[in-house]
């Protein structure tokens, strides 16, 4: 039984998000309304890592990103499904083992590296749902003698 509530969120949730996890570096366009002028827009670029991503997967989720702007740390808060965003982009993806990385805000300098990842096109198997990765057979030391 499908509620008011699960027919909104379809309805809303239609615009094509990639998938944003924690750890991420992302460059967020968005739309800005400038004072000056009226009725003129400009396009913002926030680039930055990704430390949370809350409020699960429906409309009223959200992801902080975090970034170092001269020296001081800048965290922004972005709807998952804003009609301000224009683009979202994932730069680079790094291993991490938490969901929030919160430790990120007392970290600077060599601290605040974080391992990242080889972003691979890897093709999923229905059937399997492993990765269909061509491995190599090496002989083992028996089949060797």
């Amino acid at each position: 039984m499908t509620t008011k509530l699960d027919i909104f969120n379809s309805n809303q949730t239609k615009k094509e998000i990639p998938d944003i996890r924690p750890g991420d570096v992302v460059r967020v366009q968005m739309k800005l309304a400038e004072k000056t002028k009226r009725g003129a827009e400009r396009t913002q670029t926030f680039e930055g890592l990704v430390i949370a991503k809350k409020h699960g997967k429906g409309v009223s989720s959200t992801f902080t990103v975090r970034k170092i702007s001269d020296g001081i740390g800048v965290e922004r808060i972005f709807p998952l499904f804003s009609p301000g965003i224009i683009k979202i982009e994932l730069v680079r993806r790094s291993k991490v083992r938490r969901a929030k990385l919160y430790y990120m805000r007392e970290r600077a300098g060599k601290k605040a590296r974080m391992k990242s990842k080889e972003l691979l096109n890897v093709e999923w198997s229905s059937e399997l749902n492993k990765p269909q990765t061509e491995t190599e057979e090496v002989p083992t030391e028996l089949e060797k003698k």
